[in-house]
C-alpha cells in the first residue's frame, strides 16, 4: 500500500532547502516510489542527446530533475506564503486537503 503524500501533480509548491531554496514552481510529476517530485523549473540539469526523430541536430538540453518531496512545501492559494497541510472529511466521506495557515480548500 502507497502512502498519502502532501503534494499532488498540479500543485504550486516552494523549495526550503538546497540550491534553489525560495523558488517557487508548479509540480509536473510526481514518483511515490522514490518519493521525489520533478517541479518546473527547479534542479535544472544538463543532458547530452544523440540526434533522433525530436531533435535531428542533438546536443545538450536543459530539463528538470527529480527533487526530493521533503524539500518541498505547499504555496497556500490565499496568501501565496508556503503552509502545511490537513486533511478532513468533505462531503460524502472524501478526505479534502486544507491550508492550515488560512483554513482555504486546496484543490
Amino acid at each position: 500500500m502507497q502512502k498519502k503524500l502532501h503534494i499532488k501533480k498540479g500543485d504550486t509548491v516552494i523549495v526550503i532547502s538546497g540550491n534553489y531554496k525560495n523558488t517557487k514552481g508548479r509540480v509536473l510529476e510526481v514518483n511515490r516510489d522514490s518519493n521525489r517530485a520533478i517541479v518546473e523549473g527547479v534542479n535544472m540539469i544538463k543532458k547530452h542527446t544523440k540526434p533522433n526523430a525530436e531533435s535531428p541536430q542533438g546536443g545538450i538540453i536543459e530539463k528538470e530533475a527529480p527533487i526530493q518531496i521533503s524539500n518541498l512545501m505547499l504555496v497556500d492559494p490565499k496568501t501565496g506564503e508556503r503552509t502545511r497541510i490537513g486533511r478532513k472529511l468533505g462531503a460524502k466521506g472524501k478526505l479534502i486537503r486544507y491550508s492550515k495557515k488560512s483554513g482555504e480548500e486546496i484543490k
